[in-house]
């Protein structure tokens, strides 16, 4: 007895200090990765535009954010803290300013170069090249581009128009492979850095209210998977930002005007800060994983719908092998209670219309 207890307590401290330092090479792993920023060039894009539509009736609301704010901003932040030098790119040149100001104020080093871009990187393309290249001419070669330009229009396919489909394609998709564009070919001669797309859970998994947007941020993931065949060979790592649902300042007036049934569904998931969004973005990106999610959704998410993504890491590749058929099942469930909750507020309005004839 006395001997299995010694045994025990002997692989328990084998398994505690593997762990420590399983931990503390991975600590210092990232330290050193973070240092490799050190003086380097980021850009940071975001452009969002939230639309509500239900109803026939049409409500609006506006968020300047990526360098301005939300996600975006809190990846400038990070980006700051550890010394490189900084571009954060939006249309709002106000909001621009001011968080450009508080961007600033995390820098490390007296030397850091900080800059604005005000551009519509949906628009000329000629306009968004010479604007992305003056930049990288000013403030040095491209280490990091975090692309996050994006607009969610939600409301059922009927209740959209046209001209919202195309605005939700040109900024979605358009924006994004323009920017790339603008910046990939300096970064493939250069050898070496990162590229980030931002798309969305919703890049997974089709939501009710949000069809035109769900098919701009599948298109963004294919975009990411040939983008990362396109580059991997010039040293250039491809990451795919799948952010859940973020308590970005525009998020509780985007719930106010929501379908019910997106609400209802939305609120079967966590909500996370961006500062938390962020820094996981930004941490996943220097591992240089493919995914980056947070939350159990996100990461079944990933594991279930990986396809023919690229893998990273090997412990993801046994996960995606071993664990798909077990979610599939978990996802099973979670379609059955999204088409209740559809069916029951179908119902509802329904009960309503009828009590008022």
């Amino acid at each position: 007895m006395e001997h299995n207890n010694i045994m025990f307590a002997l692989i328990t401290s084998g398994v505690l200090t593997l762990s420590l330092v399983l931990v503390t090479v991975l600590k210092y792993k990232f330290i050193a990765k973070k240092k490799c920023l050190l003086g380097r060039h980021v850009i940071v894009t975001q452009i969002i535009k939230l639309y509500i539509v239900y109803w026939s009736i049409i409500f609006s609301f506006f968020q300047v954010t990526g360098g301005s704010s939300g996600i975006g901003k809190c990846i400038a932040l990070e980006a700051a803290k550890i010394g490189a030098n900084v571009t954060i790119v939006a249309r709002n040149e106000n909001r621009l300013r001011s968080a450009l100001e508080e961007i600033k104020g995390q820098c490390s080093y007296n030397d850091q170069k900080f800059n604005y871009l005000s551009v519509d990187l949906a628009g000329d393309y000629n306009m968004v090249k010479t604007t992305l290249n003056n930049a990288i001419d000013e403030m040095g070669p491209l280490c990091l581009f975090i692309n996050c330009a994006g607009m969610a229009i939600c409301g059922t396919l009927e209740d959209i128009s046209s001209n919202d489909i195309m605005k939700m394609i040109n900024t979605n998709l358009i924006s994004t492979i323009q920017a790339t564009k603008a910046i990939v070919n300096e970064m493939k001669q250069n050898g070496y850095g990162s590229i980030v797309i931002t798309s969305s859970l919703a890049s997974f998994c089709g939501i009710y209210g949000l069809s035109v947007y769900s098919a701009t941020k599948f298109a963004l993931r294919g975009f990411a998977e040939a983008l990362s065949m396109e580059t991997k060979n010039f040293g250039i790592k491809v990451t795919l930002a799948l952010p859940p649902d973020t308590d970005t300042p525009g998020y509780a007036n985007e719930s106010k005007d929501k379908p019910l049934e997106t609400l209802l569904i939305s609120e079967t998931a966590n909500l996370f800060t961006p500062e938390e969004v962020g820094r996981q973005i930004f941490q996943d990106t220097l591992d240089g994983r493919f995914f980056s999610t947070v939350g159990f959704e996100g990461h079944m998410m990933t594991i279930f719908c990986a396809g023919m993504a690229p893998y990273t890491f090997y412990l993801e590749l046994i996960c995606q092998v071993f664990c798909a058929g077990i979610l599939r099942l978990i996802t099973v469930y979670y379609q059955f209670t999204f088409d209740k909750i559809i069916k029951k507020c179908k119902l509802d309005r329904e009960h309503l219309k009828n009590n008022k004839t």
